[in-house]
């Protein structure tokens, strides 16, 4: 146990001790320290294993770049798997455990995989599970997969998302994100700046090589200037994740720590987690840069450490990772870090540096100190197994040749640095391109295509001076661009910018013979493995991801994909920049499910919707189910009865006397403008302008396939207003589909829409006696045949309420659509009912209804189509062969494949036994030289009550020039038999429903 608490430093409060616990054994921190930081002082050196050889692993990072801390945070409900410890903001009481380890971190069996790591390569999965069969070997598989456990108890916690729109949005609160925000506050624009640490400042808290500079002064000035200007909001701990179209960006921002409230307490009903969605006029991107590693034998072990990162858990947390260093930098900046450690009584006993002439400022400035700096030299090796002992040093050379060994240093804690790479993660995300920068020896943002601009570090920018310089400059072309002009600011704060050599290339040393140099830490990458997937052609940096794993981690390659390019790119023989860099995609770092389902949980994961009588339907005992989103009645149960029985008794009711029917989320969509006629037009297969005032006519809706995908009834109400019915489940989808035409297609036309579905209580009257019903409580409608035919619409009063009545069944018998408002629907219900109390009026579900449509033949869209129905093939073809002027879909009605004669029709099914209704999904089979084929399928089957035998629909191959062929249906290992006729089983004539 190496680390430990340094005597004074850092912007913990020493005063405010924090118990915790971790793997069992109780510890103990400080109220500004992380989980990390905390385990680190307490000298912990084994946090985790890694997923693939379960080798031991210490820290690497400081924060999001961390490969190896994942912890599994709380316990019961509260349990969160997989968080990098390194952001875990330290609280009383908490307990971690680590992940992918078992029995225990310390003693882990899956270690053998270490020793058998010869023989199980990268690629090995592809080649070695494939025979005799994948799905042998699957369960085993999915067993060692993933790491952490996922809790089974329901979350306790809440999640919230909110939406936020601004002018500039400033991701990043370091010095470049700093300067941003103060300068673009003079301009009283909207700007939030936003930043995944506790407080702004970033690197300025803690990249300094004594304790004595002036950043963090600027930082506090800064936070407290930014609080007091209202027209900025501060969010911290708050990660920008996602970079979508149009500047529309998400974030995640912690309110609690994982796992328990911020004082240690139970959540007990404040927000765990909120996501941020936010839409700016511009970005200004400031995230910073992340040091990487350099790349050696053995660089995995538990003390091995980026030397930023040692260099932040001094500063910022008052914790030494180790007492005895040596670093390994081929970087001026990396001497920074070096010379923090000796500051603070860390004995850096060598720095090995693989250029011969080191001479900038940093590296002088070290000599002075006393540390002593190996030129051209490498690490060799570690030696070691849970905590590093030693190194061996050797010279740096050219080739692939191990280096020759000059010393071995004792040490405890190996500073590793290979140069910096700007988080272009979300410049990436917006479609921005990038280009490789020799002089940083990463890549870096070029092109932006959105309103976005990159400064700073994650520009490529390394001294604090420029990124205050980009930082300010960025804000003003911003506010110049938004109508405000600002100047930069006088900051009062003038870092230092000393000369510095340029880093050189040098990313990799040699192995000695039966050495692993690790290149992704948490999936057990190594530089063989990438050498192996050159030599099989896996060449392409997408392909080697896959093959290798490498960056597929948790951590996404943030410090090891670049080298596993660069180490592409050597053993190709070409440049890095030739090798390229793989897609960055959302989300920057993992975000809970918690977080990403918000308050979309239970009732509210889909909020059901209620009908403007729902109160009065449970009166009635309705059995409710869930239809396109909509409580709606199944049936009504009387006493004794089951739902079968029901539905039944409701029919007959309907068949022969009257029935009332609860229609009210039947979608309807007002179309109304001087153009409504032409734009319903493209919008139906069928013709609308032609139709009367005061008339309706039934519509079909095809994609630009061709495809159904909706129908209804549209009624002409004046000259230029149309009311258009949807199935139910398709109002909203159809509304946003006329809307898409309108808005992006046919600007020209003058066509207003509204979705007024929820305005309206519908009601149907359907059944023989629905004429005598409605006479004695309608006023001001003639309800007669020659006045009021069918497929009419007319308007009056209810029950006094105002209202509009359509003649149109969906049940094949006299029916009639009474329309109210909303407000008014339970009155008209009550009254209808009243009426028709003479005449045994039956409220009747939406099975009754479904059965019914299919005694009459009604298609119902969904059910009795697919993705590849056409309207050819339901009978509908009559528009497609007539020259109407052109709708969506038509040309693709007209494909020679369109036209096919055997293609699956709409058809009726009678089972010829007439038992019980057909299996829905039965295949009509069809067997030729001993082979069976599908030659259709049943899409909807009843028992008809009224009829006393089974009916069914179905698709079927040529179905309509097979009437009255017998064919075999398939289901569940049986056949039955049935005769293809035609989906009109009941009043083929249609005498009922015009009586």
């Amino acid at each position: 146990m190496s680390g430990f608490r340094l005597a004074k430093g850092g912007a913990i409060d020493r005063n405010r001790p924090l118990s915790f616990t971790f793997n069992g054994k109780f510890y103990q921190g400080f109220e500004g320290d992380t989980l990390a930081s905390a385990l680190i002082a307490s000298g912990v050196d084994i946090v985790g294993r890694s997923f693939k050889y379960h080798r031991p692993r210490g820290f690497v990072g400081a924060g999001v770049e961390e490969p190896n801390g994942l912890v599994q945070v709380g316990t019961g409900a509260r349990s969160t798997p997989n968080i990098k410890a390194t952001t875990i903001a330290l609280y009383e009481g908490l307990t971690a455990t680590s992940v992918n380890a078992w029995p225990s971190v310390e003693f882990d069996i899956g270690a053998l995989n270490d020793v058998m790591k010869r023989f199980i390569p990268a690629g090995f999965y592809y080649k070695t599970f494939m025979w005799p069969d994948w799905h042998l070997f699957e369960p085993l598989i999915r067993r060692a997969a993933g790491l952490g456990q996922a809790p089974i108890e329901a979350d306790a916690d809440r999640y919230d998302h909110a939406h936020i729109h601004c002018d500039i949005l400033i991701v990043g609160g370091g010095p470049a994100g700093i300067a941003a925000a103060l300068t673009a506050a003079q301009g009283g624009l909207d700007v939030v700046i936003a930043d995944d640490g506790p407080r702004l400042g970033g690197s300025l808290l803690w990249d300094f090589a004594d304790q004595t500079d002036d950043g963090v002064a600027f930082a506090k000035m800064a936070v407290t200037k930014l609080g007091d200007t209202d027209s900025i909001t501060v969010l911290t701990d708050t990660s920008v994740y996602g970079y979508y179209d149009h500047n529309f960006l998400t974030a995640r921002q912690y309110r609690k720590p994982p796992g328990a409230s911020a004082n240690g307490t139970a959540n007990s009903g404040n927000t765990a987690e909120r996501i941020w969605k936010i839409r700016a006029e511009h970005v200004i991107l400031a995230t910073g840069a992340i040091e990487r590693p350099l790349v050696f034998a053995n660089n995995d072990r538990p003390g091995v450490m980026l030397a930023a990162a040692a260099q932040n858990y001094a500063m910022q947390y008052g914790v030494a990772a180790g007492r005895r260093a040596v670093l390994f930098a081929n970087n001026d900046h990396a001497y920074k870090s070096a010379i923090a450690l000796k500051s603070v009584g860390v004995d850096v006993a060598l720095v090995v540096d693989p250029r011969q002439n080191p001479d900038g400022y940093w590296p002088k400035r070290a000599r002075e100190m006393g540390i002593v700096v190996e030129r051209g030299a490498v690490i060799c090796d570690v030696h070691g197994e849970k905590r590093v002992r030693a190194v061996t040093i050797g010279k740096a050379s050219d080739n692939d040749e191990a280096p020759e060994v000059t010393q071995t240093v004792t040490c405890d804690l190996v500073l590793s640095s290979g140069g910096w790479s700007p988080r272009a993660h979300l410049f990436a995300q917006s479609g921005g391109k990038l280009r490789y920068d020799e002089a940083i020896h990463s890549f870096r943002p070029d092109i932006s295509v959105q309103k976005e601009t990159s400064v700073g570090a994650c520009n490529g920018a390394l001294r604090v001076a420029d990124c205050l310089v980009e930082g300010s400059a960025a804000a003003i072309e911003a506010c110049a661009i938004l109508g405000k002009s600002v100047t930069a600011p006088i900051f009062g704060y003038s870092p230092e910018t000393p000369v510095t050599q340029p880093q050189a290339p040098y990313f990799r040393a040699p192995s000695p013979k039966g050495r692993k140099a690790w290149v992704d830490f948490q999936n057990d990458v190594t530089a063989s493995d990438i050498e192996l997937a050159a030599r099989e052609n896996y060449v392409s940096v997408e392909h080697l991801k896959r093959y290798t794993t490498l960056g597929m981690a948790s951590d996404q390659g943030k410090i090891s994909n670049l080298n596993g390019f660069s180490i592409m790119a050597q053993t190709r023989g070409v440049s890095v920049r030739d090798v390229g860099t793989t897609k960055f995609r959302p989300p920057y770092e993992p975000v809970t499910f918690g977080a990403i389902a918000g308050r979309r949980i239970g009732d509210f994961y889909h909020p059901i919707r209620r009908l403007p009588t729902d109160q009065l339907q449970r009166e009635l005992n309705a059995q409710f189910e869930d239809y396109g989103g909509w409580a709606r009645p199944y049936c009504y149960i009387r006493d004794g009865e089951k739902k079968e029985d029901a539905v039944y008794r409701e029919v007959r009711a309907v068949r022969s006397g009257v029935g009332l029917f609860e229609a009210s989320p039947l979608g309807k969509i007002e179309v109304t403008g001087a153009d409504a006629g032409v734009f319903l037009d493209r919008i139906f297969v069928n013709t609308a302008s032609t139709l009367k005032p005061g008339k309706a006519r039934y519509g079909l809706m095809a994609d630009e396939n061709g495809v159904v995908f909706d129908d209804g009834v549209f009624v002409r109400l004046s000259d230029d207003l149309f009311l258009c019915s949807t199935t139910s489940a398709g109002a909203d989808h159809m509304f946003l589909w006329m809307e898409e035409w309108l808005q992006c297609e046919w600007t020209d036309l003058d066509v207003y829409i509204a979705n007024v579905t929820t305005s309206w209580a519908t009601f149907a009257v359907a059944g023989p006696y629905a004429r005598d019903v409605l006479l004695k409580v309608t006023e001001g409608v003639e309800l007669g045949n020659d006045a009021f035919p069918h497929m009419a619409c007319r308007a009056g009063t209810v029950a006094g309420v105002r209202t509009r009545i359509n003649r149109i069944s969906f049940s094949g018998e006299l029916a009639y659509e009474v329309n109210v408002p909303a407000g008014y629907g339970e009155h008209v219900w009550r009254a209808i009912m009243e009426a028709g109390a003479e005449f045994d009026i039956t409220p009747y579900g939406l099975e009754a209804t479904m059965l019914m449509r299919a005694e009459k033949g009604y298609l119902h869209v969904g059910a009795d189509t697919d993705g590849q129905t056409l309207p050819q093939d339901i009978g509908y073809g009559g528009p497609v062969k007539k020259k109407k002027s052109d709708f969506i879909g038509r040309r693709s009605m007209v494909r020679p494949d369109a036209k096919r004669s055997d293609r699956l029709q709409f058809v009726g099914l009678k089972p010829i036994d007439g038992t019980q209704a057909l299996p829905i999904g039965g295949h009509i089979v069809e067997e030729t030289q001993g082979t069976r084929k599908s030659a259709g399928y049943i899409t909807s089957s009843y028992w008809s009550p009224v009829l006393q035998h089974g009916i069914a629909l179905g698709l079927v191959k040529s179905g309509r020039d097979r009437m009255g062929e017998h064919v075999r249906i398939y289901d569940d290992g049986s056949f039955r038999s049935a005769e293809i006729v035609s989906p009109v089983f009941y009043d083929q004539n249609g005498d009922r429903l015009a009586s």
